[in-house]
């Protein structure tokens, strides 16, 4: 299991108002830009999306994400694999993924 603290930062919405966004946010975006045809099907991937989906609602409320390996490989493959490099001018995100790649099994 890993356990990755979750930091908010604030940004500006595109109508002008502030929000906040985290880790969460990141790995979810990650997720939805891929297409569909390269997401995993199957009912043992299906079961790692429910896994994946309580882990980010717990997270949510904790601030700390915690995940089996199986979870974290597939996220921690999408972040080295499709994370866009423009992402990395934004100093949240680099230090967040940082502290996600960095996360070491308990």
């Amino acid at each position: 299991m890993r356990q990755i603290p979750i930091v908010n930062w604030a940004i500006k919405m595109p109508d002008g108002t502030e929000g906040t966004e985290n880790l969460l946010a990141v790995l979810s975006a990650l997720i939805t830009m891929k297409k569909p045809e390269e997401l995993p099907r199957g009912f043992e991937q299906f079961k790692m999306f429910t896994k994946l989906t309580k882990a980010f609602e717990k997270a949510e409320q904790t601030q700390v994400l915690e995940l089996e390996e199986k979870e974290y490989k597939f996220l921690n493959d999408a972040v080295l694999k499709e994370i866009p490099a423009v992402w990395g001018a934004n100093k949240n995100i680099v230090d967040s993924i940082t502290s996600f790649i960095e996360a070491k099994e308990l």
